[in-house]
């Protein structure tokens, strides 16, 4: 049986250039993006290789491709953007690559994409040859059968899976046979292509009306009939839009007999014309590609099997830990990863059990194996060579690793090298750092590649019961803990001598090293919850919900489901006649800004908005936070971050503490619930703003600087400045607004935004502004200098020397110029000051421990920290914390901190 591997070149492209941040590893040296161009090759290099096909071809939307359509409806994909810039660049680029590979790429003047697609499926498949098509558009389900499957990318975990459609998956899915879809689209329309369908109809009404009658011409006979199976708008609807509904299924349709060959050897594999593809790879900078497909070795044929990992490193598998554990401790050093397994114990903070070890020895370039067969000695030898501080730790999540081991009593000690962190660190634009992308992304490895040559089924490993386990069964643990611990040497090796070449190397062990240790004690302590505290104040938000539910209604003079857009937008815009903005198939928009635009207008907006305030705060921050109190000790155990925001912030999730309200006066009475342990008091420090005074620093202002000095409101310093009037006149209206132009300047904020934020003008606010920049001169100099900077290096630092990358200043894109103007300015400044709140982080762990208080940090917002004491020992700690966060870094002007306590969270402020 022979196979055809066909692709959506547009879907996968649009995935490829969403999918990956556009890094400085994903641009050319004058600024190009490439992330599109490299995401398309690593998804058409994967399918090669998991297809294996004889042929292939590409299929390319082109500018006039939708016109057919478009003749027949007029508003067929009226609303679509063109697609930005930075990937319209990419796409003449990606066909002369796949010119240069030999791989057929059609794009005709009258047919879309999907056209060609189709027809190649319909004409080529057959008892001979199988079609796989590879494409993120659902819509081409409709053209499965036994010889056509569809391949569905999609990303977990961060790697890209594929997902499997055939003619079974399509019937248990849709409860429908492939060719069944388009009579369900005819019905409910598509909104993503503007194919108006039935107004009203829904999928789930249009998936059962096509069960019972299969097309759309019996559905209107059941209903001439005077079927029961409609209700009553739903049968208006079909009725009126009879025309529509016909004329949709002809829109959805793929038209199978565009004009293509009938010859499929057209599309055969063939051999790259190497030469071409390798001034391509290099030109943009795809090393890893090239070194995968051997480009440089003359005459090498190239070859789209997986490189050959067999020989990578050899597995000591069942290895004595107590050998493995002398050299250990003779190297002064470990690189390892755990194999864990899920654990249904609820007590625990991270439901995980370590079941196996593995340990590089890059001596021998050998893998240690050992499991852990529940042998209470096993975890006597990992709690001594874990807690031994002269033991560097060299490893992947050490955040994770040292709350688990914890839960073993394992105080993990000498944190050395996480390969996470040193990831972050080197592109910090990211966002997430799962191990197997930064194997394949400094390897040139894929681990799933490696599992498979090792016999490992991927597909059925773990299907694999009780009955099925023998000497047949592969370890997939064996093979994958023992890759990770291999790799995370040599990640580490690469990642260090970057650092190091970018001057990171003292941010990364000085700084980012030592916060890890900090952030998982935090994440171990937690912080006491009570679920009673909680469920009292949901009472109180249901009682007031119930009062704005009838005040609601009676200002519709109707009950309606107020959670429901479509009716809200009805009773608002129809019903009582208000302003409203456009209106769509799906109805009108009543998001928050719209909202807040006709607050004034009539009294339900302001019950309608506080109403949607109550319901969040009861869903997010009552019912929301309960299942995460731990039953053991009633605490919550949130997951504290250090890698996923670019501006270095430390951020937390499961839950989030850091999005608890702080200025609304009833969101604020969440924070009752978290208390301090009795006979424990909380200190709460708060850099007094921070990043006001970095910028002072980095600008080197006279006029801040002396500000700061002085101690004065540097609010009304600035209103004093901007609206020329004298410092004891500042009106609080004017200090308001001074204040939301000196933040806005730290965020980069548009004349636009500020005029949005302070309720005036653009025009006004652009002269504030303006003016503001006038009487700072430093500032603005400062915005200049680092701006061109910026552009001529091509990132921006912290006075730490943290990098952040920023492709958008060279972008031919107005807007994303522009973006990248205000990253430019404002990254100095937040990263800085996340930079200082790391260092006071860590000065206040070590001062604690060296201390011997019975004291902890237990929470980081924002530009607070917080730690709890016992009682008798608050003074001591309140004086530890003030001075690491006051003398955290030496800036040009002095960092103020406010010290407070409480019983509760809620009383430190």
């Amino acid at each position: 049986m022979k196979k055809l591997l066909l692709i959506d070149g547009n879907s996968i492209m649009n995935r490829a250039f969403y999918g990956i941040m556009s890094s400085k590893m994903l641009m050319t040296d004058d600024g190009h993006y490439t992330n599109a161009l490299y995401g398309f090759l690593s998804i058409l290099f994967k399918n090669l290789e998991d297809v294996n096909p004889d042929y292939i071809m590409i299929a390319f939307d082109s500018k006039t491709g939708a016109n057919v359509r478009k003749q027949k409806y007029e508003g067929y994909k009226k609303s679509r953007h063109g697609m930005p810039e930075e990937l319209a660049e990419q796409m003449p680029e990606i066909k002369e690559i796949l010119t240069a590979m030999n791989i057929k790429h059609l794009e005709l003047p009258d047919a879309e994409g999907d056209d060609i697609l189709g027809t190649a499926a319909k004409k080529f498949s057959n008892d001979e040859v199988t079609t796989y098509i590879l494409s993120g558009d659902r819509d081409l389900f409709q053209l499965v059968q036994d010889n056509i499957i569809i391949r569905i990318p999609r990303t977990k975990a961060g790697k890209t899976e594929t997902e499997i459609y055939d003619i079974e998956k399509i019937r248990e899915e849709n409860n429908l046979d492939p060719e069944d879809l388009i009579q369900v689209k005819a019905l409910m329309g598509d909104s993503s292509d503007e194919i108006p369908g039935a107004p009203g109809v829904g999928p789930k009404t249009a998936n059962t009306l096509i069960q019972k009658y299969k097309t759309i011409e019996k559905v209107y006979e059941a209903l001439e009939n005077g079927e029961d199976d409609f209700k009553p708008k739903v049968k208006e609807s079909l009725t009126e839009n009879k025309d529509l509904v016909f004329l949709s299924r002809e829109l959805g349709k793929i038209d199978t007999n565009v004009g293509i060959t009938d010859d499929v050897e057209e599309f055969k594999i063939q051999d790259w014309n190497k030469k071409e593809v390798l001034d391509l790879f290099k030109k943009y900078k795809f090393n890893r590609f090239i070194e995968r497909f051997n480009l440089t070795a003359e005459g090498e044929e190239i070859s789209f099997e997986a490189v050959d990992m067999s020989n990578l490193f050899n597995i000591n598998e069942n290895s004595d830990l107590s050998g493995v554990k002398d050299r250990i401790k003779e190297n002064k050093k470990i690189v390892f990863d755990f194999g864990y397994k899920d654990s249904d114990n609820e007590e625990l903070i991270i439901k995980k059990e370590i079941s196996s070890i593995a340990i590089y020895n890059e001596k021998d370039n050998s893998v240690d194996y050992i499991k852990n067969n529940n042998d209470s000695k096993f975890i006597e030898l990992i709690k001594e060579i874990f807690e031994d501080e002269s033991i560097a730790k060299i490893g992947y999540d050490f955040a994770n690793t040292s709350v688990i081991l914890s839960q073993y009593e394992i105080d993990m000690q000498n944190f050395s090298s996480d390969i996470k962190i040193s990831a972050y660190n080197a592109d910090i634009t990211a966002g997430k750092y799962p191990l197997e992308s930064l194997v394949s992304k400094y390897l040139g490895l894929e681990i799933d590649e490696y599992l498979k040559q090792n016999g490992v089924d991927l597909n059925n490993q773990k299907q694999i019961t009780l009955f099925d386990a023998g000497d047949n069964k592969v370890d997939e643990d064996l093979y994958r803990v023992s890759f990770n611990a291999y790799a995370i040497s040599k990640i580490n090796e690469k990642l260090l001598a970057k650092l190091k070449e970018e001057n990171e190397l003292d941010l990364y062990n000085n700084i980012d090293m030592p916060l890890v240790e900090v952030l998982s004690s935090m994440q171990e302590k937690g912080m006491k919850c009570s679920s009673k505290e909680l469920l009292n104040f949901g009472i109180k938000l249901k009682e007031r919900l119930e009062e704005l539910t009838s005040e609601i209604y009676e200002h519709a003079a109707e009950e309606f489901n107020i959670n429901s857009t479509q009716q809200l937008g009805t009773i608002l815009f129809d019903k009582l006649g208000l302003p409203a903005g456009k209106k769509t198939k799906k109805g009108y928009s009543t998001d928050v800004d719209t909202l807040e635009g006709i607050k004034f207008a009539h009294p339900i907006v302001a019950c309608v908005l506080e109403y949607r305030t109550l319901m969040k705060l009861n869903s997010t921050y009552v019912e929301g936070l309960i299942p995460y109190i731990n039953p053991k000790d009633k605490r919550i155990h949130s997951f504290f971050h250090q890698t996923i925001t670019a501006t270095g912030r430390i951020s937390s999730t499961e839950p989030n503490l850091q999005n608890i309200p702080a200025r609304d006066e009833l969101g604020r009475n969440i924070k009752k619930a978290f208390f301090a342990e009795d006979g424990y008091t909380f200190i709460d420090g708060d850099y007094s703003q921070i990043e006001l005074r970095v910028l002072a620093h980095v600008a080197n202002d006279e006029k801040m600087i002396n500000a700061f000095m002085n101690d004065e409101d540097i609010h009304r310093e600035v209103a004093s400045q901007v609206f020329n009037v004298p410092f004891d006149e500042v009106t609080k209206e004017q200090r308001s607004e001074a204040k939301a132009v000196n933040f806005g300047i730290v965020y980069g904020i548009t004349g636009f935004g500020l005029a949005k934020q302070i309720g005036t003008t653009r025009k006004q606010a652009d002269e504030y502004k303006n003016s503001y920049l006038e009487k700072f001169s430093g500032v603005k100099n400062f915005m200049d200098i680092i701006t061109e900077k910026a552009k001529e290096e091509g990132y921006v630092a912290t006075e730490f020397g943290r990098r952040r990358y920023i492709p958008e200043l060279t972008s031919s894109n107005f807007m994303v110029r522009e973006f990248g103007k205000r990253v430019a300015m404002n990254t100095p400044i937040q990263g800085t000051a996340a930079d200082i709140m790391k260092i006071a982080m860590n000065n206040t762990y070590k001062k604690l421990k060296e201390s011997g208080l019975d004291a902890r940090i237990v929470l980081q917002v924002h530009d607070e920290l917080m730690v709890e004491v016992r009682d008798d020992q608050k003074e001591k700690a309140k004086e530890i914390l003030l001075n690491c966060m006051e003398n955290a870094y030496k800036l040009k002007v002095p960092l103020k901190v406010e010290i407070s306590e409480g019983k509760t969270w809620f009383d430190t402020k």
